[in-house]
């Protein structure tokens, strides 16, 4: 998803100003794809530049309202059906996972246990979203409401999946593999063992 498309859609339910879109943006797309109110009066700078979208009206103090125009619409439903979305290969918190065993079996756990309250945190902000926002029949609500389901079974998810991987990481397997990693940085340690003859050690332990 781009800022771009963000705007389209948003302008595609209903003509906008800046202000009116920065309005939309914080009770609906925030905890998807936030933006700065610079942001946005710059990406409609590009899309009226582009015929993507213009201005259909002029308010007091200099107001403009907004709307999609076709070749808008054209590229919103562009990208909604051909362009295929990029999702997030990189994963900053579940690479941390690969390497816990340089610490100690309770800082790892201290650490997964930090990020199940995390999301237990992230899911009680959706739920008061949800328990508390205007929910109504148009575009917007009644597609961001199915959005605002995901992030409410991620989080969800994601807090068991920690609970659970901090129970894994304090195992008697786990610990192993953890006393291992960190005996090999031990002062006056050699560092240049291979692969092969750590596996061998750790079978012999």
């Amino acid at each position: 998803m781009s800022l771009k498309h963000a705007v389209l859609g948003l302008l595609a339910d209903s003509p906008a100003s800046g202000y009116d879109l920065m309005k939309l943006f914080n009770a609906s797309l925030s905890n998807v794809w936030p933006a700065t109110q610079s942001q946005v009066y710059g990406e409609l700078t590009k899309l009226t530049t582009a015929g993507l979208a213009e201005v259909a009206a002029h308010g007091p103090r200099g107001r403009k309202e907004y709307a999609i125009t076709d070749d808008g619409l054209a590229e919103l439903r562009h990208w909604l059906v051909e362009v295929e979305p990029t999702g997030h290969p990189r994963h900053d918190g579940l690479l941390r996972i690969f390497f816990l065993g340089l610490v100690t079996p309770l800082e790892a756990q201290t650490y997964l246990l930090h990020q199940a309250e995390r999301a237990a945190r992230a899911r009680a902000e959706l739920e008061h979203l949800d328990e508390t926002a205007q929910w109504d029949e148009d575009m917007i609500s009644v597609h961001g409401r199915i959005a605002l389901e995901y992030g409410l079974r991620m989080s969800a998810f994601q807090e068991e999946w920690a609970r659970w991987a901090a129970e894994e990481v304090t195992g008697a397997k786990a610990r192993r593999a953890s006393e291992l990693a960190r005996r090999r940085h031990e002062p006056g340690r050699p560092q240049d063992e291979s692969r092969k003859e750590r596996a061998g050690r750790a079978a012999e332990d």
